[in-house]
């Protein structure tokens, strides 16, 4: 279609930073560099990043520099999966219009860190997003009771939690399975393998693979910009978001008081205590809560990250 003399095409973002984008564009699926025309796009003024992997947007390729184009619009999205960058005090865009999001984790090297998942679970939650918790590594798993306990509360409480390992391939074919015909991010801490499970997928794609930091046990960032990949061998519909390590995971979106909503086991007990939907959950008698955490229904673990969550988004 033609607009103000322009030819005009509608892309997919592939990755970026700041104002260079990689878009993929057009019948022909080519792929182009990008700025943005006049540096603000409308509506997403008030972002840390103005696009991620994901976003669908509207392009004036340039004649005059064969490979370019300038971003004139984004459409609006389907879903995003964000969290609060405290340097930039504004909305940080992972994803945008994503089918799942993969939790990464790993039993050992680096070890089992639910406090992230709850957190990565939460924006899922608030973003309206399907999670699955990834346990990569699994060949290293020795049997650790208290990771192996944690992870059937994720399931009792409602969560698809898979076991893999990259490496052996096992587990490997379920996740395919999930996988097939969606758009997924993955992300994860350093270290938790997310690169080598892309390789194992897509073995031709090549990616850079890192190695676990031994004397602070996390891993090394390898993966520099989050990047959508399309994953050869599967139905063409199937692309895969890979971002690097994320060492800090504050939710966003969200008030102190309305976290309660956005922790599955956590949410029909508001608004059910003595002091209603002013209970902090904390010390209060009558607390439905703390009387859950007592029976069992929530676990300590869960309880406590539900009180570092809430004391954050108290803090920003």
């Amino acid at each position: 279609m033609k607009q103000s003399g322009n030819t005009v095409l509608k892309a997919l973002v592939l990755r970026g930073s700041r104002n260079l984008f990689t878009v993929v564009a057009g019948e022909s699926a080519a792929v182009l560099e990008c700025r943005i025309k006049g540096k603000i796009l409308k509506g997403l003024e008030n972002y840390y990043n103005p696009l991620a992997p994901g976003d669908r947007v509207s392009i004036e390729p340039d004649p005059l520099h064969p490979g370019t184009a300038l971003i004139t619009a984004a459409e609006e999205r389907c879903n995003s999966l964000t969290r609060f960058n405290q340097k930039g005090q504004k909305s940080q865009i992972l994803a945008a219009n994503i089918d799942l999001a993969f939790c990464m984790t790993s039993p050992l090297s680096p070890p089992f860190r639910p406090r992230f998942l709850d957190r990565v679970l939460v924006q899922a939650e608030i973003s309206r997003i399907t999670p699955v918790i990834l346990c990569n590594k699994w060949d290293l798993f020795d049997g650790e009771p208290d990771t192996e306990e944690r992870l059937s509360d994720y399931r009792r409480i409602g969560y698809q939690v898979i076991c893999i390992s990259a490496k052996t391939g096992f587990g490997m074919e379920k996740l395919t399975s999930i996988l097939d015909g969606k758009t997924s991010a993955l992300l994860g801490q350093s270290g938790v393998g997310k690169t080598s499970l892309v390789n194992a997928l897509s073995p031709g794609l090549g990616m850079k693979t890192g190695t676990v930091n031994e004397k602070y046990n996390r891993g090394n960032h390898t993966t520099a910009l989050s990047v959508m990949l399309k994953l050869p061998g599967f139905n063409k519909t199937t692309f895969l978001i890979d971002m690097p390590g994320i060492r800090r995971m504050v939710p966003d979106g969200i008030k102190t008081e309305d976290l309660i909503l956005y922790m599955k086991e956590f949410s029909g007990f508001a608004g059910k205590c003595t002091f209603g939907l002013s209970c902090s959950h904390r010390s209060e008698p009558g607390c439905t809560v703390r009387e859950a955490v007592n029976k069992g229904f929530i676990h300590p673990d869960r309880y406590e990250s539900y009180l570092r969550i809430g004391d954050e988004l108290a803090a920003l």
